[in-house]
């Protein structure tokens, strides 16, 4: 915790907003996305499957693969305090939802479902795209697909399956938008990056979550901003983004949103 203080601290000091960005890109990307702040109407539909998570007072039992997770002690937990404790906060569902609308992506991946917050926000903004999801957890996996099903989420595909068995697959598939959840062990984000980086395209855009989470998971953060491939590399403290455009000039930029 003392650790997520301290680099919160120093993130305010020597991040910026619009001004003083001169990539148009990146202008763009805050401007018209990030500080978007219209009201949507699919908002509406953010909340209220929310709310249902929030009013679920089922107890179920969780296998959870996260690293370092010390929210719970206990597999047994009730599905509206795993939505209390999520790291998925309303805000965060609704810039999910703006990245997609803005940016439109025909594939996306997402690992890590758990409740499927993030799924829907994604899946309502663009109902053309394809999204897989994967969460290792049968129960929670259960527990999403039935609410996908109850909000008519027909593009969300549902596996069940730890990241690394799934990762391991061979496909031709080439993802435009790759959502990095749940998971906070740098070697694994080290590993998902490794792998994600034959299965992506010029355009495509990596979503890493928990950045900050601790030491190591900066580490691997700072580490794969560096790699070759990224030309482009946005820090908003919770979410670190990477992109891969060829005509892009190689920078990093910390944004607060």
């Amino acid at each position: 915790m003392w650790y997520q203080i301290t680099s919160y601290i120093k993130f305010l000091l020597k991040s910026k907003n619009q001004h003083g960005i001169h990539s148009p890109f990146v202008y763009d990307l805050i401007t018209k996305c990030f500080y978007d702040s219209k009201k949507k109407t699919a908002y509406k539909t953010l909340i209220v499957y929310r709310n249902k998570t929030i009013q679920h007072k089922k107890i179920i039992s969780i296998t959870d693969f996260r690293a370092n997770y010390r929210v719970f002690k206990s597999r047994e937990r009730k599905v509206s305090t795993v939505t209390k404790n999520t790291k998925i906060t309303l805000k965060k569902q609704k810039l999910l939802y703006r990245i997609i609308s803005y940016f439109k992506p025909d594939t996306i991946l997402e690992l890590g479902t758990s409740i499927g917050l993030g799924t829907i926000a994604m899946s309502i903004a663009n109902p053309s795209s394809k999204l897989i999801t994967m969460e290792g957890c049968p129960n929670t996996s259960k527990l999403a697909q039935h609410y996908f099903n109850e909000f008519g989420l027909k593009n969300i595909h549902l596996k069940n399956s730890t990241f690394k068995d799934f990762l391991k697959i061979k496909s031709s598939i080439k993802y435009d938008i790759v959502f990095i959840n749940e998971n906070h062990n740098k070697e694994d984000i080290i590993d998902y990056f490794n792998i994600l980086s034959d299965k992506i395209n010029n355009d495509s855009i990596l979503i890493f979550d928990g950045i900050y989470w601790n030491i190591k998971m900066t580490e691997a953060w700072n580490q794969i901003k560096e790699n070759p491939k990224v030309t482009l590399s946005i820090d908003t403290y919770y979410w670190g983004f990477l992109f891969f455009r060829i005509e892009q000039e190689k920078q990093h930029f910390t944004i607060r949103v």
